[in-house]
Protein backbone atom coordinates (compact mmCIF):
# COMPACT_ATOMS: atom_id res chain seq x y z
CA UNK A 1 0.00 0.00 0.00
CA UNK A 2 3.18 1.84 -0.34
CA UNK A 3 3.60 3.08 3.72
CA UNK A 4 7.01 4.18 5.23
CA UNK A 5 6.90 1.81 8.06
CA UNK A 6 9.24 4.25 10.32
CA UNK A 7 5.75 6.42 10.08
CA UNK A 8 3.05 6.46 12.73
CA UNK A 9 0.42 6.48 9.22
CA UNK A 10 1.76 2.96 9.16
CA UNK A 11 1.11 1.50 12.94
CA UNK A 12 -2.17 3.19 12.42
CA UNK A 13 -3.70 1.32 9.63
CA UNK A 14 -1.80 -1.68 10.72
CA UNK A 15 -3.62 -1.32 13.82
CA UNK A 16 -7.18 -0.46 11.62
CA UNK A 17 -6.68 -3.43 9.36
CA UNK A 18 -6.82 -5.59 12.52
CA UNK A 19 -9.53 -3.94 14.28
CA UNK A 20 -12.07 -3.21 11.05
CA UNK A 21 -13.95 -6.30 9.87
CA UNK A 22 -13.89 -7.21 6.20
CA UNK A 23 -17.68 -6.32 6.05
CA UNK A 24 -17.36 -3.02 8.00
CA UNK A 25 -14.12 -2.49 5.70
CA UNK A 26 -16.92 -3.18 2.37
CA UNK A 27 -19.78 -0.93 4.08
CA UNK A 28 -17.28 2.38 4.12
CA UNK A 29 -15.83 1.70 0.63
CA UNK A 30 -19.40 1.19 -0.60
CA UNK A 31 -20.09 4.84 0.66
CA UNK A 32 -17.34 6.00 -0.48
CA UNK A 33 -17.94 4.55 -4.40
CA UNK A 34 -21.17 5.93 -3.93
CA UNK A 35 -19.86 9.26 -4.74
CA UNK A 36 -17.39 8.04 -7.39
CA UNK A 37 -13.83 7.08 -5.43
CA UNK A 38 -12.64 4.30 -7.27
CA UNK A 39 -11.18 1.50 -5.45
CA UNK A 40 -7.66 3.28 -5.99
CA UNK A 41 -8.45 6.68 -4.26
CA UNK A 42 -10.08 4.78 -1.93
CA UNK A 43 -6.22 3.22 -0.83
CA UNK A 44 -4.64 6.05 -1.71
CA UNK A 45 -6.79 8.14 0.73
CA UNK A 46 -6.30 5.43 3.25
CA UNK A 47 -2.00 5.86 2.80
CA UNK A 48 -2.61 9.40 3.53
CA UNK A 49 -4.80 9.28 6.32
CA UNK A 50 -6.69 5.73 7.83
CA UNK A 51 -8.70 7.14 10.13
CA UNK A 52 -10.61 8.66 7.48
CA UNK A 53 -12.02 4.43 7.22
CA UNK A 54 -13.47 4.37 10.44
CA UNK A 55 -15.85 7.49 9.91
CA UNK A 56 -19.64 6.42 10.15
CA UNK A 57 -20.89 5.67 6.83
CA UNK A 58 -23.74 8.53 7.76
CA UNK A 59 -21.03 11.11 8.72
CA UNK A 60 -19.16 10.11 5.59
CA UNK A 61 -22.34 10.90 3.42
CA UNK A 62 -23.00 13.97 5.12
CA UNK A 63 -19.38 15.58 4.72
CA UNK A 64 -19.13 14.68 1.39
CA UNK A 65 -22.67 15.95 0.15
CA UNK A 66 -21.77 19.43 1.91
CA UNK A 67 -18.43 19.75 -0.27
CA UNK A 68 -19.78 18.49 -3.12
CA UNK A 69 -22.88 20.10 -2.68
CA UNK A 70 -23.05 23.11 -0.85
CA UNK A 71 -19.30 24.26 -2.14
CA UNK A 72 -18.71 22.22 -5.62
CA UNK A 73 -15.98 20.73 -5.08
CA UNK A 74 -15.51 17.32 -7.08
CA UNK A 75 -15.80 14.19 -5.01
CA UNK A 76 -11.83 13.01 -5.96
CA UNK A 77 -10.57 16.42 -4.70
CA UNK A 78 -11.47 14.97 -1.20
CA UNK A 79 -10.23 11.30 -1.77
CA UNK A 80 -7.18 13.61 -2.53
CA UNK A 81 -7.24 15.33 1.22
CA UNK A 82 -9.22 12.44 3.21
CA UNK A 83 -8.36 14.13 6.81
CA UNK A 84 -11.59 16.65 5.58
CA UNK A 85 -13.72 13.61 6.25
CA UNK A 86 -12.71 12.92 9.83
CA UNK A 87 -12.88 16.57 10.74
CA UNK A 88 -16.20 17.30 12.76
CA UNK A 89 -18.85 18.91 10.47
CA UNK A 90 -20.72 21.37 12.72
CA UNK A 91 -17.85 22.66 15.03
CA UNK A 92 -15.32 23.07 12.00
CA UNK A 93 -15.96 22.50 8.50
CA UNK A 94 -19.69 24.79 8.34
CA UNK A 95 -18.23 27.34 10.81
CA UNK A 96 -14.72 28.02 9.12
CA UNK A 97 -16.59 27.82 5.72
CA UNK A 98 -19.02 30.47 7.15
CA UNK A 99 -15.55 32.82 7.82
CA UNK A 100 -14.37 32.08 4.45
CA UNK A 101 -17.36 32.96 2.64
CA UNK A 102 -17.38 36.43 4.62
CA UNK A 103 -13.98 36.79 3.75
CA UNK A 104 -14.26 36.17 -0.10
CA UNK A 105 -17.08 38.37 -0.24
CA UNK A 106 -15.34 41.65 1.61
CA UNK A 107 -12.16 40.56 -0.96
CA UNK A 108 -10.03 39.85 1.95
CA UNK A 109 -8.73 36.39 0.28
CA UNK A 110 -9.22 34.87 -3.41
CA UNK A 111 -10.85 31.88 -3.56
CA UNK A 112 -8.56 28.86 -3.75
CA UNK A 113 -9.77 24.97 -3.21
CA UNK A 114 -6.01 25.14 -1.75
CA UNK A 115 -6.41 27.57 0.73
CA UNK A 116 -9.36 26.00 1.99
CA UNK A 117 -8.26 22.86 2.26
CA UNK A 118 -5.14 24.59 4.46
CA UNK A 119 -7.81 26.07 6.74
CA UNK A 120 -9.79 23.67 7.57
CA UNK A 121 -6.74 21.46 8.37
CA UNK A 122 -5.39 24.48 10.36
CA UNK A 123 -4.96 24.39 14.35
CA UNK A 124 -7.72 26.64 15.80
CA UNK A 125 -5.08 28.88 17.37
CA UNK A 126 -3.56 29.56 13.77
CA UNK A 127 -6.83 29.59 11.84
CA UNK A 128 -7.77 32.67 14.32
CA UNK A 129 -4.47 34.05 13.63
CA UNK A 130 -4.52 33.90 10.09
CA UNK A 131 -7.95 34.06 8.95
CA UNK A 132 -9.65 35.82 11.92
CA UNK A 133 -8.16 38.24 14.09
CA UNK A 134 -5.88 39.78 11.31
CA UNK A 135 -9.19 41.04 9.68
CA UNK A 136 -9.93 42.65 12.47
CA UNK A 137 -10.86 46.37 11.30
CA UNK A 138 -11.76 44.98 8.05
CA UNK A 139 -14.36 42.85 9.16
CA UNK A 140 -14.66 43.68 13.02
CA UNK A 141 -17.88 41.28 13.88
CA UNK A 142 -16.21 38.51 12.12
CA UNK A 143 -14.46 37.35 15.38
CA UNK A 144 -18.27 37.46 17.40
CA UNK A 145 -19.78 35.53 14.53
CA UNK A 146 -16.82 32.81 14.55
CA UNK A 147 -17.75 32.51 18.90
CA UNK A 148 -21.51 32.81 18.37
CA UNK A 149 -21.45 30.11 16.10
CA UNK A 150 -18.92 27.65 17.57
CA UNK A 151 -21.18 28.11 20.73
CA UNK A 152 -24.43 27.21 18.67
CA UNK A 153 -22.34 24.04 17.28
CA UNK A 154 -21.37 22.98 20.53
CA UNK A 155 -25.08 22.78 21.52
CA UNK A 156 -25.20 20.10 19.00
Amino acid sequence: MGFNPCKLNFVLAIHLLKSISKSTWGKKVEVYKKWGWSGDEILEAFGKHPLFIIVSENKIMRVVDFFVNKIGWESSLIARKPVLVSLSLEKRTVLWWAVYEILLSKGLIKSNNNSLTNMLVSPEKCFLKKFVNCHEEEAPKLLKLYKEKLALAKQL
